[in-house]
C-alpha cells in the first residue's frame, strides 16, 4: 500500500497543511477519539512511517506535557506499584518485633543468662531470611507467569494470596508457622518487585519512565515508614495484640489495590507481543487524555511497539531465561544484575544500623524508633531529591557515580570515627549514627532510587522481566550475605570491628564506582529501539549518551524484520482469541 492511500497517513497530511497557520502549530492538533478508530498500519512501510513519527514525538516531549498526555497512565502505575509498600511494611516488623518483650514471650524461649524471653539467634536469621527465599521463588516463578497471563492478572491473583497467607501471621502459635508465613508471603512479594517496574516502564513515554518506575522506591519507603509508626504507637501495649494488630494491618492493602487493578488497562506492550493489536490500541487509548491539546495518535504509538518488538525480535534469540545470557543481551543482564547488587554493595547494611550506634550512644529506645521513623521519611524525600536532578537533566549514570562517590566517602568517615579515643565513645556513636542518616539520604538520592530506573531502562522488551528477576535474585543473594557479614562486623562478642567496618563496606563502594565509570551507561532520553541498536552496535558505556543512532535507518535495512512481526503477530493474535 502506498503512503498516499494510507488513511491515517492521508488524514495526517490534512490536518498538518490546514492546521499550519494556526495557533496550534506550537501546541499541536487536538487529540480526537475518531481518529484512533481508523485502521492499525499493517503494512512495513505505514510501520515504520509511523514508529518514526511516534518516536520523534516522544524524544521532543516535555515533562509537562508527559503528564498533560498520560495522567492516567501515571495514576494506573502509582496504584500497582503501591503493592510494594506491602513488603516494606512486613519486613520492618518482623525486624522490629525483636526488641518486643510481648512478641519474644510468645514465640522465643526463655534465657536464664538475661532472665527474659528471647528468640533464639538461628530463628532470627531464619524469620529474616525466610521472606528473601520466598521472594527468589516468586521472582523466578513471576518470568513466566506475568508473560503468560498477563500483569494485571498476575498481580490480582498475588494480592489474593497475600490475604490469605496474612492469616497465617494473624494467627501462628510458634515460630515455625511464622517462618512459613514469611516463605509463603515472599513469593508475592518477589512477584510484586519485578512487575511493578516492568508495567511502570512499558505505561509511559520516555519523558516520565524515569520518575514513574523510581517511584516503586518511595512505595517501599513509604510501607516501612508505616510499619515504623505502628510499631511506634505499639511499644507501651503490653498484650499480645502488641503484635498482633501490626500483623493484622497487613489486610488494609489488598482489598483496594484488587479492586483497582481489575480495572486497570493492561500493558501495551504486553499485549503487543501477543499480538493482540487491537486490545493494545484500546489500552493506549485508556493510558492517555483525549481532552488535552496534543499530537498524540494511538496508530504511531501502535507502530513503535510493533517496529520495537519487531527489531527485538531479530536481535534476540529465544524468551527464556538462558536467552539471558546470549548475545547482547548477556551485557544486559550482567548491567541490571551490578545495577541491583551495588544498591547493597554500597554498604546499605551497615547503614540499617543506626540505631544500633545511637542506643550506644545513650538514645533512649523509644528516641531510636523516632530516629529510625525519620530515616525512613529521609527515604522518601530522597526519591523526590532524585525527580529533581533528573528534572534538571542530570543522568542516570552521573547520578550512580556520584551518589557512589558520595558514599564512599561517608563511609570512609565512619570508619576513621573508629580511631576516636574510648572516653569519647558516646560522641562518635551520634556521629556515626547522624552520619548513617546522611548516607541514606545520598543513597535515596541517587543509588537506591536511580537503580529502579537503569534496571527497566538496560533491559529488551521480550526479556524485561526475566532480565530483572534475575538481577533482584542476586540482590537478594548479596543481601542475605552482608545481612550475616554486618552483625558480626559490629558485635563486640564476635569480630568487634565497630565503626571499623565502615573501612570494609568504602572498599566494596568504592569498586562499584570503578564498575559503574567503566560498564554502566546513561539510556536516559533513548527509546527503547535505539537501545535496542546501541547495545546491538556494542557502543562502549562512556559513549552512550552522545552516541547517535538511526533506529529506522539501520533496522530499515534488514529486509523483512518488521514484515515478518506483522505476519507473525496476526497469527498470535488469531490463535489468542
Amino acid at each position: 500500500m502506498a503512503r498516499s492511500n494510507s488513511p491515517d497517513t492521508a488524514r495526517q497530511n490534512t490536518t498538518h497543511s490546514d492546521e499550519k497557520n494556526t495557533p496550534a502549530q506550537h501546541g499541536a492538533t487536538r487529540h480526537s477519539p475518531i481518529d484512533d478508530e481508523l485502521p492499525t498500519a499493517e503494512t512495513t512501510e505505514e510501520i515504520t512511517l509511523n514508529a518514526k513519527k511516534a518516536t520523534d514525538k516522544e524524544h521532543n516531549m516535555t515533562l509537562m506535557q508527559g503528564v498533560r498526555l498520560y495522567p492516567k497512565a501515571i495514576a494506573w502505575s502509582m496504584l500497582i506499584s503501591t503493592c510494594i509498600a506491602m513488603e516494606g511494611y512486613d519486613v520492618c516488623l518482623i525486624n522490629n518485633f525483636y526488641a518486643f518483650p510481648q512478641f519474644n514471650r510468645k514465640y522465643g524461649v526463655y534465657d536464664e543468662a538475661t532472665a527474659s524471653y528471647q528468640i533464639p539467634a538461628r530463628w532470627q536469621a531464619g524469620l529474616s531470611n525466610g521472606a528473601n527465599v520466598g521472594e527468589m521463588i516468586g521472582l523466578m516463578l513471576n518470568g513466566w507467569v506475568s508473560e503468560r497471563f498477563g500483569y494485571r492478572y498476575t498481580v490480582i491473583g498475588c494480592l489474593m494470596c497475600i490475604v490469605g497467607f496474612t492469616a497465617i501471621f494473624f494467627t501462628a502459635q510458634n515460630v515455625q508457622a511464622l517462618l512459613a508465613a514469611e516463605i509463603l508471603c515472599g513469593i508475592p512479594w518477589g512477584v510484586f518487585q519485578t512487575l511493578t517496574i516492568t508495567y511502570a516502564s512499558e505505561v509511559c513515554p520516555v519523558a516520565l519512565r524515569g520518575y514513574l518506575t523510581t517511584y516503586v522506591n518511595a512505595c517501599w519507603g513509604l510501607g516501612q515508614l508505616i510499619g515504623i509508626g505502628v510499631i511506634r504507637s505499639m511499644v507501651n501495649r503490653t498484650d499480645e495484640w502488641a503484635y498482633r494488630i501490626p500483623y493484622a494491618l497487613q489486610w488494609m492493602w489488598p482489598p483496594f489495590l484488587i479492586v483497582g487493578i481489575f480495572f486497570a488497562p493492561e500493558s501495551p506492550w504486553w499485549l503487543v507481543r501477543k499480538g493482540r493489536l487491537a486490545e493494545a490500541k484500546t489500552s493506549l487509548l485508556r493510558l492517555t487524555s483525549l481532552n488535552r491539546e496534543t499530537d498524540f495518535s494511538a496508530s504511531e504509538t501502535l507502530s513503535m511497539m510493533q517496529h520495537t518488538t519487531a527489531l527485538e525480535e531479530h536481535l534476540t534469540h529465544g524468551t527464556t531465561y538462558l536467552d539471558c545470557l546470549r548475545g547482547t543481551d548477556l551485557r544486559r543482564t550482567e548491567l541490571v544484575c551490578m545495577c541491583w547488587a551495588m544498591q547493597n554493595l554500597s554498604g546499605n547494611a551497615f547503614s540499617n544500623y543506626s540505631t544500633y550506634f545511637l542506643e550506644q550512644a545513650g538514645v533512649s529506645t523509644s528516641n531510636s524508633y523516632n530516629f529510625a521513623m525519620g530515616q525512613y521519611a529521609i527515604n522518601i524525600a530522597g526519591v523526590v531529591g532524585a525527580w529533581t536532578l533528573m528534572s534538571f537533566g542530570v543522568g542516570r549514570r552521573t547520578l550512580y557515580l556520584s551518589g557512589l562517590a558520595g558514599l564512599c566517602s561517608i563511609l570512609l568517615i565512619m570508619g576513621f570515627l573508629g580511631l576516636v579515643p574510648a572516653s569519647h565513645k558516646t560522641q562518635a556513636g551520634l556521629a556515626t549514627g547522624s552520619l548513617m542518616i546522611i548516607w541514606a539520604l545520598v543513597f535515596q538520592l541517587t543509588v537506591g532510587t536511580v537503580c529502579y530506573s537503569l534496571v527497566a531502562e538496560l533491559s529488551t522488551r521480550r526479556l524485561q522481566i526475566k532480565t530483572v528477576v534475575l538481577g533482584r535474585n542476586l540482590y537478594i543473594i548479596v543481601g542475605i550475605v552482608t545481612s550475616v557479614l554486618t552483625p558480626y562486623m559490629l558485635n563486640p562478642t564476635a569480630w568487634g570491628w565497630g565503626n571499623y567496618t565502615g573501612f570494609f563496606w568504602a572498599g566494596l563502594c568504592g569498586g562499584s564506582l570503578v564498575y559503574t565509570y567503566f560498564r554502566v551507561p546513561e539510556p536516559r532520553g533513548r527509546s527503547f529501539a535505539e537501545l535496542d541498536m546501541l547495545f546491538e552496535r556494542g557502543v562502549p558505556a562512556r559513549d552512550f549518551a552522545g552516541a547517535e543512532v538511526d533506529v529506522f535507518g539501520e533496522a530499515g535495512g534488514k529486509e523483512g524484520v518488521v514484515g515478518r512481526h506483522v505476519a507473525s503477530a496476526k497469527e498470535r493474535g488469531s490463535r489468542e482469541s
